[in-house]
């Protein structure tokens, strides 16, 4: 089968509402939380998450702006084996509330209490430079 186009894969991964964000702390270990996209991926291959300022895996971003997301999705069809993606690429931390509208969702409510005016809030955008799938039988990479 052919490889998929950004665009394909980008509205597959917007169904898969969690995923894991690796980062590298001030003292070089790799460490990694669950972060929801809440299905913002753009078809240019952005990631969109929300965090507190005094975040540890801010802190780590601030220092070393390399990061990678991983993704899982639920079981294919007839039990088929689900889309995995790992995506690298670099975060850019964005404190402009007025950049936040245009990817805040509703569902965020539950972690930040006052919405886009919480306290504290920074949005992560995660610029994917490579992506690496697989999707059943079928894998590829796509150049970002």
């Amino acid at each position: 089968m052919a490889e998929l186009t950004l665009h394909e894969l980008s509205r597959k991964m917007a169904k898969l509402d969690f995923a894991m964000l690796a980062t590298r702390s001030a003292a070089g270990v790799l460490t990694a939380r669950p972060m929801s996209n809440n299905g913002d991926v753009e078809y240019h291959g952005d990631s969109y998450f929300f965090a507190y300022a005094d975040s540890r895996k801010v802190s780590d971003i601030r220092a070393d702006p390399a990061v990678t997301l991983s993704y899982t999705g639920a079981a294919g069809m007839l039990g088929g084996p689900p889309l995995f993606v790992a995506v690298e690429g670099r975060a850019t931390l964005i404190e402009d509330k007025a950049q936040f509208d245009a990817h805040w969702t509703k569902d965020l409510d539950r972690y930040f209490p006052q919405g886009i005016e919480t306290p504290g809030v920074i949005m992560i955008v995660v610029r994917a430079d490579r992506i690496r799938y697989w999707d059943g039988a079928d894998e590829g990479e796509i150049a970002a």
